[in-house]
């Protein structure tokens, strides 16, 4: 389905502000799945050193990872991958990955979720200042998500890390 700009509602200027996933972590969300009809999300992240996600598998989405400054560390199906700066990869749906930024420099990445409903999840995150893993697991069934995995370094700063 394609969606043209002069079609999309004008997000509310919250909406387009910066919120918190971890110490180190935001997102904002650019294109609303609402604006798609949840053909589609594209969030925004700037990510600073030592952050990351657990290995996860996402039973509902593909998630489309577009580097657009630094070099972020993923695992996608059990290949670890450097995505540098201008390059993009692809998790399929049902195959685990996980990245975090092990670097000393922030990456700034674009994030697209296919379908959108994913959205919800990040702004469920921001309700909250810290998740236990119990908590975390529940929200990540309710939308599909399943961790299987630790995150790719021992102390990295995960969204069960409490929020500054």
């Amino acid at each position: 389905m394609a969606v043209h700009a002069d079609t999309l509602e004008t997000m509310p200027t919250a909406d387009r502000g910066w919120l918190s996933v971890t110490p180190g972590e935001k997102f904002r969300i650019q294109t609303s799945a609402q604006n798609t009809d949840d053909a589609y999300a594209v969030l925004e992240f700037v990510v600073q050193p030592k952050n990351g996600i657990p290995m996860h598998i996402h039973q509902n989405e593909e998630e489309h990872f577009i580097v657009v400054e630094g070099t972020l560390r993923m695992a996608v199906g059990g290949k670890p991958l450097d995505v540098l700066a201008g390059t993009a990869v692809t998790a399929p749906k049902g195959i685990p990955h996980a990245w975090c930024n092990l670097t000393n420099l922030p990456v700034r990445m674009l994030v697209v979720f296919t379908p959108g409903r994913l959205e919800g999840l990040f702004r469920a995150v921001t309700a909250k200042a810290t998740w236990s893993s119990e908590d975390l697991t529940e929200l990540g069934n309710s939308f599909g998500i399943r961790f299987v995995g630790p995150p790719l370094i021992d102390d990295a700063y995960t969204i069960v890390s409490p929020r500054l």
